[in-house]
């Protein structure tokens, strides 16, 4: 799935945005919207990841939908 279509899907895919990283919460959730740059900036604040290794799990999830 590209993301576009994650944006205009996000309120379905919220919930497995939750379940694949669970420091996220429900307020982080709802406020990236579906925007791939926030998520990855969201995970490295979270997670303490490089952005490279942000930007790969975010793309890999993606793909993975």
């Amino acid at each position: 799935m590209n993301w576009d279509q994650i944006e205009g899907k996000w309120t379905e895919l919220k919930g497995k945005a939750r379940s694949s990283w669970g420091e996220l919460t429900d307020d982080d959730v709802d406020q990236l919207a579906g925007k791939r740059d926030q998520l990855v900036g969201k995970l490295q604040q979270k997670y303490g990841l490089a952005r490279e290794e942000a930007e790969k799990q975010a793309d890999e999830w993606a793909k993975n939908l």
